[in-house]
């Protein structure tokens, strides 16, 4: 399906008279965590592959497996575990790969595909993650796993940026040499393959480089500088950092960062995000946003102590359930006031937002930029409580389609990385980030106190039973 995705997409654009000529470079994304199994002698297929047939039909037979287990697979718990026990617990493997042992991650997948598939892994000569296996059919090869997208299968180590060897005995033998040796995500792999030339009139210099995961792509996409925070305000809200000094926790993902291999990236997702905000404002504001921020404005910052925990639905970050409000003498209470309520809801979002990224090594710095986007954005004083928890400034960005964007942008990066040239360099002249709001001057005051009462009222909720 995907290769014929492919087929029909440059198909089409030739159609249209895209001039493949002109392009001096390309790179890609795929879905982090999903892995492609190539037959024995796929590698050889891929060499000669004839221009005049479409690629799905040429690679028909080139796969041990067809139906790719993707990140939405949650069916390996006991390769979890069986992983986590093997290096010495969840916190040891979170130090190791940058997390947890996940379902979706590619090793426990890959664990699992050889324990109940045995011969067709038998059958497989490479396993490529989605990403690196869309750059394999551009490169006429097999491609390396980048640094960054290789980061989330729970096999590399982030510190030394190889294949951790422990991780790979607990999860199949002799596996580096089925994944081949990482590389850094700005690496040029090599030119793209004859059958474009032939077929489609790419040019003979056109350079491949590293393909890498959506989550990192993203980043690239959305320009993230040192010490800068995006937070993506969805159904469920995702906060991407760039962090220098990580400390893996038992929440969050760190990564290696895909526009510079010596620095690192975090991925934290939260569950209850858009959809808890609107049955606030339902509840406690006649369904209006209007009223709803109003009642923003219309409140002090730090909401007078109270603290709201609104899990409507099983969080992911942290592991908690239920609606947990506290007075400012940190008493449990069962309601508060529609206003007080509103806020004590954005707050605690914002604040548990801030608390997990400082938690794996995120700092805010002079400089710090919070980078706004998702359907929320839209709402300047939604905006400015984030702003005033992180103490920064907070600008909106247009992120249609980051991944891609950031994938274009990796390309012209890949091309001049080994001269010295820095991927802020290449991306300068792109348009500029648009500055909503600044914090309070007393933001920093407030939250840094309220983020300490905040963090021990967390360990409280999630060490109540669950209902």
């Amino acid at each position: 399906m995907w290769v014929k995705a492919l087929d029909l997409l440059l198909d089409k654009m030739k159609r249209v008279g895209f001039d493949f000529s002109h392009v001096q470079a390309l790179s890609g994304s795929g879905q982090q965590h999903g892995s492609v199994y190539w037959r024995r002698g796929a590698s050889r297929t891929l060499q000669d592959l004839d221009p005049d047939q479409d690629l799905h039909h040429l690679l028909k037979s080139s796969f041990s497996v067809l139906d790719s287990p993707v990140w939405m697979d949650s069916s390996t718990r006991t390769q979890c575990l069986h992983l986590q026990d093997t290096v010495g617990g969840a916190l040891r493997l979170a130090q190791i790969t940058g997390s947890t042992a996940y379902e979706r991650f590619t090793g426990n997948q890959i664990a699992k595909m050889r324990q109940s598939r045995g011969v067709e892994f038998e059958d497989t000569e490479r396993i490529s993650l989605v990403s690196s296996f869309a750059a394999s059919l551009f490169l006429g090869g097999y491609a390396a796993i980048d640094y960054s997208d290789g980061s989330g299968m729970n096999l590399l180590d982030i510190s030394t940026r190889t294949w951790s060897e422990i991780c790979l005995q607990a999860t199949a033998p002799h596996l580096d040499l089925l994944l081949g040796l990482p590389r850094p995500p700005t690496s040029v792999l090599g030119p793209v393959s004859a059958y474009f030339i032939h077929r489609y009139g790419f040019s003979e210099s056109c350079s491949v480089v590293a393909f890498t995961g959506d989550n990192p792509a993203s980043l690239a996409g959305m320009r993230l500088q040192p010490g800068d925070i995006a937070v993506s305000l969805g159904t469920s809200d995702t906060v991407f950092l760039w962090i220098q000094q990580p400390r893996p926790a038992l929440q969050g993902h760190v990564f290696c960062n895909p526009v510079d291999w010596r620095q690192y990236m975090a991925l934290l997702c939260f569950k209850n995000g858009s959809l808890t905000r609107e049955r606030i404002r339902n509840e406690c504001a006649g369904g209006s946003w209007e009223v709803f921020s109003a009642a923003l404005r219309e409140t002090p910052l730090g909401n007078d102590g109270n603290i709201g925990f609104y899990f409507d639905t099983m969080e992911i970050t942290p592991p908690g359930v239920g609606v947990h409000r506290f007075d400012r003498d940190d008493k449990q209470v069962s309601s508060f006031g529609g206003q007080v309520e509103v806020r004590a809801l954005v707050e605690g979002q914002f604040l548990s937002r801030r608390l997990h990224a400082e938690r794996l090594g995120y700092n805010i710095v002079p400089g710090t930029r919070v980078l706004a986007t998702g359907g929320a954005s839209s709402n300047r004083d939604i905006l400015q409580v984030l702003s005033d928890v992180f103490n920064a400034p907070v600008f909106t960005i247009d992120l249609n389609n980051s991944a891609c964007l950031g994938s274009a942008y990796r390309a012209m990066h890949g091309l001049v990385a080994d001269s010295g040239v820095s991927f802020f360099d290449v991306v300068k002249k792109a348009a500029d980030p648009q500055l909503v709001v600044n914090p309070h001057p007393e933001a920093a005051q407030v939250y840094d106190e309220l983020l300490k009462r905040y963090a021990r009222l967390e360990e409280r909720v999630l060490q109540e039973p669950r209902p």
